[in-house]
């Protein structure tokens, strides 16, 4: 719990954060340690500096495998322990946090997700995005081979995975070299991308690289994917799966196909890398669509990863009807 605690505390000083907040960090990834050590099994915690389109927030995940809770809300109360300590652990967490959100089953267990933001609290402005990401390496690497970006606007949203062929180092620069195309032109169409990250790609491993273009005016998605990344849009007990060509970006590349969706209000894009089982599914875990998407890809990863890869799990969620998002 020490570690946690100073690891949370160092990172949010090197992020600028003040001394208040950074002290914050401190305490909420304490408490959630603690629980994870006193109440869970197989407990985790992750901690990653992420920019979205509110500011720069520190996010700590708490991730565990059971027992659950039976009661989230009394959980979350002052005074409720089973455990014969003061019971305040939840709640100060819920109070500390700029953005909290928990996800708890009996037997499958919890996931609670805490955001502090550099500066405090923002304004959150229309439209209503909600995103959250799952990124982890393969068991023993010390670098992850698959990458991400999101960049989020008023009126738009783009997004891409890519997961460099095998692990490791090697995987790493691959992907890395389509997250760098990715941010160099925010003008390129998906296709486009892909065919200048296949060039930026030559003399590496190569990726499985998707990217999706979400207009929020219209909720309307172009998506356009080479390998295994997979999409989909999940609304209620609908999952649609996103078409991606096959071949590798930087070696065997074909022209790649530009496909359009409608994502539906508060339905989740989801994108991942193989790190992920494909057959995954959120039937069967109660209200959970409504969490929100930091919660949900942590839950994915906990129940659906596949143990000797690396994993991304990309998810977007835009409320609010079409006419509504300006």
């Amino acid at each position: 719990m020490g570690e946690a605690r100073r690891t949370a505390m160092t990172l949010a000083n090197a992020c600028a954060c003040s001394e208040i907040e950074s002290a914050n960090a401190g305490l909420i990834t304490t408490e959630l340690a603690n629980n994870l050590v006193k109440f869970a099994k197989d407990g985790q915690l992750i901690l990653q500096w992420l920019s979205t389109e509110h500011g720069d927030c520190l996010e700590i995940l708490s991730i565990d495998r059971g027992p659950g809770m039976k009661d989230v809300g009394q959980c979350l109360r002052d005074g409720f322990t089973t455990a014969g300590t003061p019971g305040n652990g939840l709640g100060a967490v819920q109070r500390l946090s700029h953005q909290f959100d928990i996800f708890s089953q009996v037997p499958q267990g919890t996931v609670i997700m805490s955001r502090l933001y550099r500066g405090g609290m923002p304004v959150m402005t229309a439209p209503r995005l909600q995103w959250g990401v799952y990124c982890r390496p393969a068991p023993y690497e010390s670098v992850c081979g698959d990458s991400w970006r999101i960049d989020a606007s008023s009126s738009r949203v783009r997004l891409m995975v890519a997961d460099g062929l095998g692990h490791g180092p090697s995987a790493a620069e691959a992907a890395e070299a389509a997250a760098y195309t990715f941010e160099q032109d925010q003008t390129q169409s998906p296709v486009q991308f892909l065919t200048a990250a296949h060039q930026n790609l030559i003399g590496t491993r190569g990726a499985a690289v998707a990217v999706a273009h979400v207009d929020t005016e219209n909720g309307r998605v172009q998506y356009a994917g080479v390998g295994n990344i997979s999409g989909n849009i999940v609304s209620g007990e609908v999952s649609r799966g996103l078409f991606t060509s096959n071949g590798t970006v930087g070696a065997q590349f074909r022209k790649a196909q530009l496909m359009e969706y409608t994502i539906p209000s508060g339905a989740l894009l989801v994108m991942h890398s193989d790190g992920l089982q494909n057959r995954w599914s959120l039937t069967g875990y109660l209200g959970i669509q409504n969490r929100h998407p930091s919660v949900v890809a942590a839950t994915l990863a906990r129940d659906f990863r596949r143990g000797p890869d690396d994993a991304t799990i990309l998810i977007l969620r835009i409320e609010g009807k079409p006419s509504d998002r300006s």
